[in-house]
C-alpha cells in the first residue's frame, strides 16, 4: 500500500515517534510545569495558525492540498507574515507535543521535520507558484519570509 504523501501524515509519524519515546524510552526529563505550559502554548498557537490559514484558503478559493496547482497567490492575512503558516504550525505542534510528553530525545525531530517538509513540499510548491505567478510571486518572496 502506498503511503499518502501529505504533510499531516509526516507530522503524525513524528508525533507517534515522540509519543513512543516518551512511553517506552523515558531516559532524560525536562518535565516541569513551565515546559507543560510552553508545550500547550505551542500546540495552541499551531492550531490558531492553521485556522487562520484555512480562512485565507477559503477566502481566496484555492487548494490547500500540496502537489496541486494553486488558483491564487495568497498574500493577505497570515500569509503576509509567513509563506508557509500551516507548515510552521505543524512544527510548533510537534515541538509542543514533544515538550508536553517529555520526549526529550525526539527534539531533533523538529529540525528534521522542517528540513523534510521544505525539501519534499515547499520547494516544489514555490517552483509551481514562481512558474504560474512570475513577478508577483518574486515580489511576495522578497517581502514575506518562507517560515517566520
Amino acid at each position: 500500500m502506498k503511503m499518502i504523501d501529505i504533510p499531516p501524515v509526516w507530522l503524525l509519524l513524528c508525533l507517534a515517534a515522540a509519543w513512543a519515546q516518551s512511553q517506552y524510552y523515558p531516559v532524560l526529563s525536562l518535565k516541569h510545569p513551565v515546559t507543560d505550559l510552553l508545550g500547550g502554548l505551542l500546540i495552541g498557537g499551531g492550531v490558531v495558525l492553521i485556522a487562520m490559514a484555512v480562512v485565507e484558503f477559503r477566502k481566496w478559493k484555492t487548494t490547500i492540498i500540496p502537489h496541486q496547482e494553486a488558483s491564487a497567490l495568497m498574500t493577505s492575512g497570515i500569509f503576509a507574515k509567513s509563506r508557509n503558516p500551516i507548515y510552521l504550525a505543524d512544527a510548533l505542534i510537534l515541538t509542543g507535543f514533544i515538550l508536553r510528553w517529555d520526549a526529550v530525545l525526539c527534539l531533533p525531530l523538529v529540525p528534521i521535520f522542517v528540513w523534510w517538509i521544505e525539501k519534499r513540499f515547499i520547494l516544489d510548491e514555490e517552483r509551481r507558484l514562481r512558474s504560474k505567478f512570475g513577478v508577483a510571486f518574486h515580489r511576495y518572496t522578497e517581502k514575506t519570509r518562507r517560515w517566520i
